[in-house]
């Protein structure tokens, strides 16, 4: 059986691992990833389309002269995207996401497995839980290096206004602001981090008590030498 102290150390790191599934599953099922507005200029009056959406649906208002909401509908993001590589984008994130929910759910359990036995020189040991944590931030990582990647790059939030409401005025300006599911996902990647350091912490106390306890005799005061 374990010691108090690793089953308490490793247990904490299971908490830790489970807030982080759990943040996954909330960054997936929100759609606050990105609120855009979208600033066009008409023969009479201004016109502002303000959208809100994430990975598969999203909300888009227009106003017009600024504060006067003359429509509004939701919409889903593949059924407004014509632009075939920005689909496939959304898809590889949707994909990595999932991949980083499966490895934050094995490091859950690989630290639920280390609070109740010992399995140290297995993968189910730190190990695993090390390679599970770490390749959990990495697709979290590249989930946020995409997404703003593709906003930027193919003008997702005019294409969606587009979609919504078929705009003929002439485009001034677009200013994005990136919403809570998406800044969640730093908190996983600190959630990892924090993870691997409650283990490593352990392990490493553990491995130099050990390795104090097997210090050579040559080490050893000389009157126990004598002795």
């Amino acid at each position: 059986m374990p010691s108090r102290e690793k089953t308490i150390m490793f247990a904490s790191a299971c908490l830790v691992c489970g807030c982080s599934f759990v943040l996954i599953c909330t960054v997936l099922g929100t759609q606050q990833w990105m609120s855009s507005d979208i600033h066009l200029s008409g023969s009479n009056s201004s016109v502002t389309v303000s959208l809100t959406y994430g990975l598969f649906s999203g909300i888009c208002k227009q106003y017009i002269n600024e504060g006067l909401l003359v429509s509004a509908r939701t919409f889903q993001v593949a059924d407004k995207l014509g632009n075939t590589k920005a689909k496939n984008t959304f898809t590889a994130i949707i994909v990595i996401l999932v991949f980083a929910l499966l490895t934050s759910l094995l490091s859950s359990g690989f630290t639920c497995t280390n609070a109740v036995s010992n399995p140290y020189q297995t993968f189910l040991g730190p190990i695993g839980i090390y390679t599970w944590n770490s390749l959990c931030g990495i697709f979290i990582l590249l989930a946020m290096i995409l997404f703003p990647v593709n906003i930027e790059e193919h003008d997702l939030s005019l294409e969606l206004a587009n979609g919504c409401f078929y705009l003929l005025q002439p485009h001034i300006k677009s200013v994005h602001t990136y919403g809570y599911s998406y800044w969640i996902m730093l908190l996983v990647i600190l959630q990892n981090a924090a993870s691997i350091f409650i283990v490593y912490s352990y392990d490493h106390a553990r491995y130099s008590k050990k390795k104090e306890q097997e210090r050579p005799i040559e080490n050893a005061p000389k009157d126990v030498i004598l002795f």
